[in-house]
């Protein structure tokens, strides 16, 4: 059961621990997120969040927020480790839209497999 929490450990908190990974310019994307990924410097697959006003005004911004973190809650088990992510939701269409949670979860894992190949092809 403990598995599938979410500590403060996996969580990016700092202002440095957001450049580091954008400094790397490992940026995968689909329809629906931009993933920014890097290699971490702890064992565990650690996440930040970056929802700007283009998405909507504060209550969407923050039901993008719950989603996002709820599906990595989820996903985190299946997903390499070792890895600090960085997710920017795309804006879809109109302002407002938010997607669902199923959607948010499948496309936050094919997202970071597509980002963990993409760092070890760059690392060798």
């Amino acid at each position: 059961m403990n598995s599938n929490r979410f500590p403060k450990s996996a969580r990016l908190l700092k202002s440095d621990e957001f450049d580091r990974v954008f400094r790397r310019r490992c940026v995968v994307s689909d329809d629906l997120l931009v993933l920014h990924a890097e290699r971490g410097l702890a064992e565990e697959t650690r996440m930040g969040l970056v929802v700007s006003r283009k998405c909507g005004n504060a209550v969407v911004r923050n039901r993008w927020k719950r989603i996002l973190r709820e599906a990595f809650r989820l996903v985190r088990s299946e997903l390499p480790q070792g890895l600090d992510l960085v997710i920017v939701p795309r804006r879809n269409g109109k302002p407002g839209a938010i997607p669902s949670l199923v959607a948010a979860q499948s496309s936050l894992s094919e997202l970071v497999k597509r980002a963990a190949k993409k760092l070890a092809s760059a690392s060798k």
